[in-house]
């Protein structure tokens, strides 16, 4: 319930400056809609209020909407309250709010007598409304000032509504520009089985620029690429695509893959505005036994061997491309033909507050079960590393050689 009074010149002001930053701290504090209106109503209870209800509605509804429908989405207060608040046509009261724009009051008498008063507000933000919250005492009417409270809160509310929303929306149209980017990577050769896994970080998080790549080169070898743009959203999926679209250009050449990284530095070093992106290339030769390996700032690959031990191999790391810095190194190694070679970023290994050397060491500690296929056994790598509670996207790439009669 609301404090007292203050007592000097200026409490007053006082009082309802120190309610605001009550409301900052408490409502808001994610981007998730029914957190945030369940903030709002555990702070009105806690501020000035027994009894706290907030309606929304859909996420794709508004006010001007056809049909618009308000759903219950949270709650807090008094049980008894609520029972009643349940009770009585709330909804003509929401009407009568969102059809004012402000504020209004009003009074019931239950069973037993008690009158209970009402105190309904819309949430509005940027003239659109997402909702109503109704605020519910057990006698005694709402003073100015808790009115006023009441309304910042509420007007808060739906500033955080609509900032989730606009995340909703942006998530999904950089979701749908990332899916089309990573469509299934090129064809391999036949004497390659191949495997490739993308998995998006949360929903609080906007996707990001992660990529992997399959070129078909000659003499039945295969390039394979896995890339990281750095940040996330929008731009980075755009990134990402530019830097794939030159690499499938230079890597048609059929250089060797520390001059396809030179040349595509160079190239996305003189765009203005392109974001740096880790990279590491794999020439995978099954007529000699071999991969050949480039990285631009990216992390090393790893090899499951045919006993379902890893080994992370390290390589020389040059640059990230997009710096113009260039100097990449080649290093080649033999491949057997029961060894899988998994690249991959970030998101899969890191984890917040760990060095980088003890999340490759988890890697490496990995024992998979042996005579599986590589879409399987790249399934449990990930679910082994729980990719799929990652903090970053994860892409990943698994070749192996394809055991020939």
């Amino acid at each position: 319930m609301a404090g007292e009074q203050g007592s000097g010149p200026g409490g007053d002001a006082a009082d309802r400056f120190a309610i605001a930053e009550r409301a900052v701290a408490a409502i808001g504090t994610t981007l998730d809609a029914r957190r945030t209106a369940a903030e709002l109503a555990a702070f009105l209870v806690d501020e000035v209020c027994d009894s706290a209800t907030v309606d929304l509605y859909g996420p794709h509804e508004g006010r001007r909407a056809a049909a618009p429908t308000l759903h219950p989405v949270a709650s807090a207060g008094r049980p008894d309250l609520l029972e009643t608040l349940e009770k009585i046509p709330r909804e003509d009261v929401s009407v009568r709010a969102l059809d004012s724009g402000r504020p209004i009051t009003g009074s019931f008498t239950r069973g037993n007598g008690t009158s209970l008063i009402t105190l309904s507000v819309p949430l509005v933000a940027w003239n659109r409304a997402y909702g109503v919250v109704l605020a519910l005492r057990a006698g005694g009417q709402f003073t100015d000032d808790e009115t006023a409270a009441v309304h910042y809160a509420a007007r808060l509310a739906a500033t955080h509504l609509r900032h989730a929303q606009e995340h909703r929306e942006v998530s999904a149209r950089v979701w749908s520009l990332q899916q089309a980017l990573l469509s299934d990577p090129g064809r391999p050769h036949p004497n390659l089985d191949l495997a490739t896994r993308y998995l998006p970080a949360g929903s609080g998080v906007l996707v990001g620029g992660d990529w992997s790549e399959t070129v078909r080169l000659h003499f039945g070898r295969t390039l394979l690429v896995i890339g990281d743009v750095m940040g996330h959203g929008l731009d980075a999926a755009v990134d990402m695509n530019a830097y794939r679209s030159m690499l499938r250009y230079v890597a048609s050449t059929d250089l060797p893959p520390h001059r396809i990284l030179r040349r595509v530095d160079d190239a996305m070093s003189e765009e203005s505005g392109r974001r740096p992106a880790t990279c590491l290339l794999a020439v995978v030769d099954p007529a000699r036994g071999t991969v050949s390996f480039s990285s631009a700032g990216h992390l090393p690959p790893a090899i499951f061997h045919r006993d379902g031990t890893a080994d992370v191999i390290s390589l020389p790391v040059g640059p990230p491309l997009g710096t113009g810095l260039g100097a990449y190194e080649l290093s080649s190694l033999p491949l057997d033909t029961g060894d899988t070679l998994v690249l991959f970023t970030d998101g899969l290994v890191e984890r917040r507050d760990e060095d980088i050397d003890t999340s490759l060491a988890r890697l490496a500690a990995l024992r998979v079960r042996p005579d599986q296929g590589v879409s399987r056994m790249l399934d449990e790598i990930l679910g082994r590393l729980g990719a799929e509670q990652a903090d970053d996207d994860v892409a990943a790439i698994a070749a192996r050689l394809r055991h020939r009669s």
